[in-house]
């Protein structure tokens, strides 16, 4: 989970007269900024993007250690596509950057010790989140407005693998984690700890966006990106393991221990089963769900319902996708 990108004040101020316009050479590679490591998580979009290069799409991949660089390195043009969560960027400073794709889904659970048997009991007791402003703390506050119930004492702990060691530590007893990590206390600890009801319509995790200008110089490249993903989420869906068969016909990720290639199948299975990856069927369902959750979460301005899905998102390449796969 990731903070909201901390850039705003600094675009104020330098005006941003951006360099978001791509010249023509440096379309030729689709220059990205993914905002994450490259790792078992973030494996089946190198995988579309994989299948993409097989169609004449060449593209070079920078991995960024925050979210808020990825999306700097889009407003310096030194990126066409990224892949994070730009919704606040977009409507606080006006980036012409449009969504195209939503890669993953906030699927993240709230674990606590068996002594807090409903929400109910968590009135007025502390919980930990990964940092302040970040989704695991916006779940937290949208969980607490409608069981009506206030949080004690906030504290924070980056990294779910931490604030999980923390509460078989006894350290801690309540927090929001993600899917690898909650199996692997309930596993360890699970006659300790257990899972309080979650958020029934989760929100975008990761989503696929570029510049407005990009995409219109870029439209069949764009569409191509969109069409590989599209159709890997769906394949996906039916057979999770087709991501491990991919990554091992293209060596990919190839410099990780034995032990954390064999979680690839079990990681994409019920990563799918939980719904944190599925095809992008309606993206303006998609959208008023992001609408509700980050205006709730304080982290876009005004009402949900006021904000409209075509300011955020771009469903040309999309389309497009569902026409060529013969929707």
């Amino acid at each position: 989970m990731k903070p909201i990108p901390r850039i705003l004040s600094g675009l104020a101020a330098a005006g941003f007269m951006l360099t978001l316009a791509v010249t023509a050479e440096a379309a030729e590679k689709v220059r990205v900024a993914l905002g994450d490591v490259v790792s078992v998580e973030t494996l089946a979009f190198v995988v579309a993007m994989e299948r993409a290069k097989d169609r004449g799409v060449d593209y070079e991949l920078t991995s960024f250690a925050k979210e808020e660089l990825a999306i700097q390195s889009m407003i310096n043009g030194q990126s066409d596509l990224g892949v994070g969560t730009p919704y606040a960027v977009i409507q606080k400073s006006k980036l012409p950057l449009k969504n195209i794709y939503q890669m993953s889904r906030l699927v993240f659970f709230p674990v606590a010790s068996k002594e807090y048997k409903t929400w109910k009991d968590m009135n007025g007791q502390p919980i930990t989140f990964h940092a302040r402003g970040t989704g695991t703390e916006a779940i937290g506050n949208i969980i607490a407005k409608r069981e009506g119930i206030e949080f004690g004492e906030r504290s924070y702990v980056p990294g779910s693998e931490n604030r999980i060691i923390a509460m078989m530590n006894g350290q801690i007893k309540a927090t929001v984690v993600d899917l690898a990590n909650k199996n692997v206390l309930l596993a360890k600890a699970g006659d300790r700890f257990h899972v309080l009801p979650g958020l029934e319509e989760p929100a975008s995790d990761e989503l696929v966006f570029a510049s407005e200008a990009w995409l219109k110089d870029n439209r069949e490249t764009a569409n191509i990106i969109v069409e590989e993903l599209h159709k890997l989420w769906r394949e996906m869906k039916a057979n999770p393991a087709i991501i491990e068969t991919e990554r091992a016909k293209r060596n990919l990720i190839a410099d990780q221990p034995k032990e954390v290639l064999a979680e690839v199948v079990p990681f994409y299975t019920e990563a799918t089963k939980e719904g944190v990856y599925a095809p992008l069927e309606n993206p303006a369902d998609v959208a008023k769900v992001d609408f509700l959750f980050y205006t709730e979460a304080g982290m876009m301005e005004g009402s949900a319902e006021t904000l409209k899905v075509e300011e955020f998102w771009d469903l040309g390449p999309l389309e497009a996708a569902k026409k060529k796969l013969g929707d």
